[in-house]
C-alpha cells in the first residue's frame, strides 16, 4: 500500500471587531470587543499553549487591536487610580454612580445583561437562569422593570460576565469559581474581583500571541486598518464581476478610493507592528476580498500571501484567461488544495476549504465533540488520499475565531482541544502556517503553486460581494459614505484643518470605511442587531461631518435599515456557498 504523503492543514482564525467607540467622548456603544477578549481570543491562545506540537495563523484586525490595548489601559486605570471605564456595562462593576431603576438606562443595562446564548451559557448556570427568569417576567408587566433594583443588576452584570467567560479563564482561575459559588448578592469587592479577572484576560491577550510566535506555533497577521471591502474602494464596478446584473451605488465609484486603499493599508501595518513588534508577511484582506487589482496594491505592501474562499476561486475558471488552469482542475479537483500566483509574480493566494470551514462554523456545534472532530480529520484524510503526488497539498481552513463558539458546549472547549490533539497523532496530517508552507524545511512538503492569469473579484461569502453592496439599503449607505467622502476631500483640500485635525478626520473616515456597517443592512438581518450596527455607522458618519467642521446632514437621523430575519447564528457569521 502506498503510504500517503505528508498534508499541511492550516488553520486561520480570524479576529476582528469593529470600532465601538464614539471617538469624539471615548464612550462605548456596545461591548463586544471586550466580551469577546474574555471568552474567545483568550481561549484561541489557550488551545495552543495547551497543545504545543500545534500550529494555527491568528489574524488580528489593527482597529481590534487598538479597542484591547485601551479596555487594557482603562481596566489599570481603575484598579490601580480609580479612574471611570467608559463602557457603560463595565461601569457597572465599578462604584460609580448608577442610573435609577425604573430609568431608560437603567433598562438598557438590564437589556444588554440579557444578550447572550440561552441554551450555552444561560442554561447552563442555575442562578443566572432564575434571574434570566425575573427579568423576562418583568417584561410581561406594565413597567415590570422597576420592580428590579439596584442589587438585582449588579446580579445580573456579574453572572453576564461569568457566562461570557472563556474556558481556560473559568477552569484556571479559583476566583472564578468562588464567585460562581457565591451565586447572588455581590458586593463592591466581588465586582472588583471580576473585574481584575477581566483584566488580566484582557491585558494577556497580545503577549500570548506574541508568545506563540517566537516559539513558532503561531504566525501573525493583520487586515486593513478598519477592515474595509479594498476591491470596492478600488472600484465599485468590480463587483460585477461576479455579479454582472447587480444594481450599483449612484455614486460611480469611491472618490479617491485608491489613495484611500493604501492609507488603510499603511496604518493597518503600523499598528500591528506597533503592538506586535512584527511586519506580518500574510493578509487577510478584509472579508477575503480580493481582486486583481488588490493583490498588485498587497504586494506593494510588502504581504507575500493572502486567502479567500474557494467560491473565488470556482468564479475565476469560468473565464478564457484560466483555461490550464481550469482544465488541471477539472481533472484533478483536489489539486486545488495548494497554493496558486495569480499573473506574474507578487502574492500567493490560498483558498479556503468552504466546506470544512462551514462545518465546524454551522453544523458540529450539536454533534459531541469526539464524533465531530472524528467526521472533520476523516474528510482531511481523503484530500490528503486523493490529492495529487506532484504538489505539497495545503487544506485552507479560514473561519471567525470568534462568533462560533458560544453555540458549542462551554464554548467549544472539547471540540477545539481534541481536534488539535487528534491532528498531533496523526501519521501524515501535520498543522503549519502558511509562510511554513511557502518557505519549507524540505523539498518533500514543497509547493508549486498553480498560475492563475486573473482573479474574478469576490469574497469568502458565495465568492461575491452581494453582502456588502447590490441591493437598495446596501447602496444607499454606500452613497452616504461617497457624499461623506466628497465633503472630507473639500475640506482637506481647503487647509483649513491642522495637521492633528486632519489627522483626526482621516481616522474617523477609515471607521465609516469598514466593511460591517454594510454587512448588517437588508432585511435578512435581525432587527436588533441591524438596529444597532445602523445607528453606529450613521453616528460614525455624523462624527466625520463634525471633524470637518461641518454640520451633519439631517438624513443622518434617518435609520437606513431595519431588517427583519433571523439567520443562522444570528447573523454574525454567513456560509461559504448559498
Amino acid at each position: 500500500m502506498t503510504a500517503v504523503p505528508e498534508t499541511s492543514v492550516v488553520f486561520l482564525w480570524h479576529m476582528h471587531q469593529p470600532d465601538y467607540r464614539d471617538c469624539l467622548t471615548g464612550e462605548y456603544y456596545f461591548p463586544w470587543t471586550y466580551l469577546h477578549a474574555i471568552k474567545d481570543y483568550t481561549d484561541m491562545a489557550g488551545h495552543l499553549e495547551n497543545n504545543p506540537g500545534s500550529k494555527a495563523v491568528f489574524n488580528y484586525v489593527p482597529i481590534l487591536i487598538e479597542q484591547l490595548v485601551d479596555y487594557d489601559q482603562q481596566l489599570n486605570a481603575y484598579l490601580s487610580k480609580g479612574e471611570p471605564l467608559t463602557d457603560p456595562l463595565l461601569a457597572v462593576l465599578t462604584t460609580a454612580e448608577r442610573p435609577e431603576p425604573g430609568s431608560e438606562q437603567f433598562a438598557d443595562l438590564l437589556q444588554q445583561c440579557t444578550r447572550a446564548n440561552r441554551e450555552r451559557i444561560v442554561e447552563r448556570f442555575e442562578p443566572y437562569q432564575q434571574l434570566m427568569s425575573l427579568y423576562d417576567n418583568s417584561l410581561t408587566l406594565d413597567s415590570g422593570e422597576r420592580y428590579l433594583n439596584q442589587q438585582y443588576l449588579t446580579d445580573l452584570c456579574v453572572w453576564y460576565h461569568l457566562g461570557w467567560l472563556g474556558e481556560t479563564v473559568r477552569r484556571d482561575n479559583p476566583a472564578v469559581e468562588a464567585l460562581q459559588q457565591q451565586a447572588y448578592n455581590y458586593t463592591a469587592e466581588h465586582c472588583r474581583e471580576l473585574l481584575q479577572i477581566i483584566y488580566g484576560a484582557v491585558s494577556g491577550i497580545i503577549p500570548r500571541h506574541k508568545k506563540l510566535a517566537e516559539l513558532g506555533q503561531a504566525e501573525l497577521i493583520t487586515s486593513p486598518y478598519a477592515h474595509p471591502i479594498l476591491p470596492l474602494l478600488l472600484d465599485l464596478n468590480s463587483t460585477r464581476d461576479a455579479m454582472p446584473a447587480a444594481p450599483l451605488p449612484q455614486s460611480p465609484e469611491y472618490p479617491g478610493g485608491e489613495e484611500r486603499a493604501h492609507w488603510q493599508m499603511r496604518h493597518g501595518l503600523a499598528v500591528f507592528k506597533q503592538h506586535f513588534g512584527i511586519t506580518p508577511t500574510g493578509c487577510w484582506a478584509s472579508e477575503g476580498a480580493l481582486s486583481d487589482a488588490t493583490l498588485r496594491l498587497l504586494g506593494e505592501h510588502g504581504i507575500e500571501w493572502s486567502a479567500t474562499g474557494d467560491s473565488v476561486l470556482f468564479n475565476s475558471l469560468q473565464g478564457d484567461g484560466n483555461r490550464e488552469a481550469s482544465e488541471h482542475i477539472k481533472n484533478d479537483p483536489n489539486s486545488r488544495h495548494t497554493a496558486f500566483q495569480v499573473g506574474q509574480g507578487g502574492v500567493k493566494v490560498f483558498f479556503r476549504d468552504d466546506g470544512l470551514s462551514d462545518k465546524i462554523g454551522f453544523e458540529y456545534a450539536n454533534w459531541h465533540a469526539d464524533d465531530a472532530v472524528g467526521d472533520f480529520v476523516h474528510h482531511l484524510e481523503n484530500i490528503a488520499k486523493a490529492a495529487p503526488k506532484d504538489t505539497h497539498t495545503v487544506i485552507s481552513i479560514v473561519m471567525d475565531g470568534e462568533n462560533a463558539w458560544e453555540y458549542y458546549p462551554e464554548n467549544a472547549w472539547y471540540f477545539i482541544d481534541a481536534l488539535y490533539k487528534k491532528i498531533e497523532e496523526h501519521p501524515y496530517l501535520v498543522t503549519r502556517t502558511y509562510s511554513e508552507v511557502l518557505h519549507p524545511e524540505s523539498e518533500a512538503t514543497a509547493t508549486n503553486p498553480i498560475s492563475l492569469e486573473h482573479l474574478c473579484a469576490g469574497s469568502w461569502v458565495y465568492g461575491t460581494f452581494s453582502t456588502w453592496i447590490g441591493d437598495s439599503e446596501k447602496n444607499h449607505a454606500w452613497d452616504i459614505l461617497c457624499e461623506a467622502k466628497r465633503a472630507y476631500d473639500q475640506v482637506i483640500a481647503s487647509g483649513k484643518l491642522s495637521d492633528e485635525k486632519t489627522a483626526e478626520a482621516s481616522l474617523q473616515l477609515a471607521l465609516c470605511e469598514g466593511s460591517d456597517w454594510f454587512w448588517w443592512f437588508g432585511d435578512y438581518n435581525p432587527s436588533e442587531s441591524v438596529r444597532d450596527f445602523d445607528r453606529l455607522f450613521r453616528q460614525h458618519v455624523s462624527n466625520l461631518y463634525t471633524c470637518l467642521g461641518l454640520v451633519p446632514p439631517d438624513s443622518l437621523n434617518t435609520p437606513i435599515s431595519t431588517g427583519s430575519g433571523a439567520p443562522a447564528n444570528g447573523g454574525v457569521m454567513r456560509q461559504g456557498h448559498q
